[in-house]
């Protein structure tokens, strides 16, 4: 499949990877998607810990008959109100697509209804939510976007479920792939602010109100100086991972992503400052032909401000896929 785009170029003054990267914290996007309707959905996991996720369900002021579906997925210490996500749905949402932007267990509005948290490897989740989801929203068929870290859950899911999804198609947008790999990136000096910004996002999101710790992990929350001393002292023993180490090994899309098998749309930048563009060049892409990688030299993570619009060229990407698929 080839998906007829023009090349990615990033406009003024967007340059380089880190402005890229930071363009969503620094530009102004509208939060209305108006004409556009909202409501709230709830959906309680019936796993016995009393949590209930959150969701934005988006309506278009004109619908298309037989138009899937299109779930979002946010990143880490993202949520439904992320940037990304609004320019995507709103794009969508102009083209007849309902979306749901979903706030993963213990993100966002989801944080004062859930105990526990989401990390990278809890593709469960997911497999629940598509199963509750009402048949009014399955009918005409679904399609998932995931972003960042819930990229990296997006294509472990669909790697574990092969033919079996229910889902159409997907797109992962700047995914990290092999998760220790990309830890190991974030704690290089030159990403020292973006590390500092998200340990303390993480930090307060993992302790917020509703959140269910002991006193010994909050002090262990608190105490953590990087990302992978989190992973290692809280989600690893909290989640059931021997360590850090084993936690990403046993949850890297890498592991996975041989078994997908329908329609998948791989999209990275290969300056992405966050997750190493070698870890995509090194990916076998010819094993598995339900797979389409999308990779430019630039656009940063979770960037890409080109020239040729104000949308987002990934935007434009992802929705051209699925009109294909």
């Amino acid at each position: 499949m080839t998906l007829d785009l023009p090349p990615f170029r990033p406009r003024f003054p967007w340059w380089g990877a880190d402005l890229q990267t930071i363009a969503n914290r620094l530009r102004r996007v509208p939060t209305s998607l108006s004409p556009h309707t909202s409501e709230r959905l709830h959906f309680p996991l019936p796993d016995g810990t009393g949590d209930t996720l959150l969701a934005s369900l988006d309506r278009p002021a004109r619908s298309e008959a037989g138009k899937p579906l299109v779930i979002l997925i946010h990143g880490l210490t993202g949520a439904e109100d992320s940037v990304y996500l609004f320019t995507l749905a709103r794009l969508l949402l102009d083209r007849g697509h309902r979306v749901l932007r979903l706030n993963l267990r213990g993100a966002g509005p989801s944080r004062a209804l859930c105990g526990q948290h989401y990390y990278a490897g809890r593709s469960q989740d997911f497999r629940t939510l598509l199963s509750v989801l009402p048949d009014d929203l399955a009918r005409d068929g679904l399609m998932a976007v995931g972003y960042s870290l819930g990229g990296a859950m997006l294509l472990k899911y669909l790697g574990e479920e092969g033919s079996g999804t229910p889902l159409r198609a997907a797109a992962s947008v700047c995914a990290p792939i092999d998760l220790a790999d990309t830890c190991r990136n974030m704690l290089r000096p030159r990403n020292r602010i973006y590390h500092r910004h998200i340990l303390d996002t993480m930090k307060v999101e993992a302790t917020g109100e509703g959140a269910v710790v002991s006193a010994a992990e909050r002090s262990a929350i608190f105490g953590a100086r990087t990302v992978w001393d989190y992973d290692h002292v809280f989600i690893a023993p909290r989640y059931g991972f021997a360590s850090a180490e084993d936690y990403y090994d046993r949850c890297r899309p890498t592991r996975f992503m041989a078994g997908i098998r329908i329609p998948t749309l791989v999209l990275a930048a290969l300056d992405d400052p966050w997750i190493p563009g070698a870890l995509y060049r090194a990916y076998d892409w010819a094993c598995n032909p339900s797979l389409l990688p999308l990779l430019p030299n630039h656009g940063g993570h979770v960037g890409f401000h080109g020239r040729d619009s104000r949308q987002p060229w990934s935007d434009l990407a992802v929705a051209r896929f699925f009109e294909h698929g």
